[in-house]
């Protein structure tokens, strides 16, 4: 069966439908009319232990070795990441995010594949830094970096900061060709890190009205629709964060994620959301907009 249809309204493409609508999407990229969402699941393409964390989960169990948070929070990242920063400082919490990222995470061959397009905007929703290593790798210098940061230092009223690709800070208002939005910040090239829950209370109180979210990715988004890569969304604070990215964009929208795997808030967010799922294994995914070794999926 190539196309399902479930009792939520939840569009699921399998099989040779799927392999076309990858070859579309691909077309699609290069033409720049829809926006790369990419999320930690990336990282696996290039091994099956990544040298970071590839969930959420996974940097909870790191930030538990180091402080050991009550059972009942203990896979919960934003939960131990407040639970650290309460007992140990913010100071403590960002220098052991900045540990648990510290080992350069390779860029995999999507992350290449797409550092060679025109992109107007890339949202890297992780803090491994991967993408923004496969731009400065691909020769790019008409980027930006548009990352997250928290308030949580009393840095005032500001919600991201702003790089170029060999880490000078910019002014706010810097433009260039592409922009690369790390929503919830990026271990490169300053350990910006929205994790604690305490990070999102003033977000997530403002984002509705948008405020948080750059200008330059609300004015590039309106005649584009997003493909979202390597995410999962288990978790209320990566669906929120993925239906404000989405909000006032034309769509159409794709997500390439094992339906099998789905709970039931991941389907009612992608059917909500008009998202249409790609059953693929991810790497086949990849390798067919890249052009290797596509004769394999």
């Amino acid at each position: 069966m190539n196309t399902m249809l479930s009792w939520d309204h939840l569009v699921v493409v399998r099989g040779s439908f799927a392999k076309k609508l990858i070859d579309l999407l691909k077309g699609a990229l290069k033409a720049d009319r829809v926006i790369p969402y990419l999320g930690p699941g990336l990282l696996q393409l290039n091994a099956p232990e990544s040298p970071v964390p590839c969930t959420p989960e996974d940097v909870a169990a790191a930030l538990n070795k180091r402080a050991p948070a009550p059972s009942r929070i203990r896979t919960n990242m934003w939960s131990v990441a407040q639970f650290i920063e309460q007992r140990r400082h913010r100071r403590t919490l960002q220098a052991w995010m900045a540990e648990i990222f510290a080992a350069p995470a390779e860029p995999t061959v999507l992350h290449a594949w797409l550092a060679t397009l025109q992109l107007s905007v890339i949202i890297d929703s992780w803090y491994d830094g991967a993408m923004r290593a496969a731009l400065a790798e691909a020769g790019q210098t008409d980027v930006v970096e548009i990352q997250g940061t928290t308030r949580a230092t009393g840095i005032g009223n500001i919600w991201t900061r702003t790089y170029d690709l060999s880490g000078t800070e910019l002014d706010a208002e810097q433009v260039a060709r592409t922009v690369l939005y790390a929503p919830h910040g990026s271990v490169r090239p300053a350990a910006n890190f929205l994790v604690a829950d305490s990070d999102y209370v003033e977000v997530l109180t403002e984002i509705d009205i948008q405020t948080p979210i750059p200008d330059v990715v609300k004015q590039r988004r309106v005649n584009r629709g997003f493909f979202f890569v390597g995410c999962r969304f288990n978790d209320q604070m990566l669906r929120t964060y993925a239906r404000q990215m989405m909000k006032r964009s034309t769509g159409p929208h794709f997500a390439v994620i094992d339906s099998a795997t789905l709970t039931r808030n991941e389907r009612r967010f992608l059917a909500e959301g008009a998202i249409t799922v790609i059953d693929m294994p991810i790497r086949n995914a990849a390798a067919r907009l890249v052009g290797v070794d596509a004769s394999q999926d």
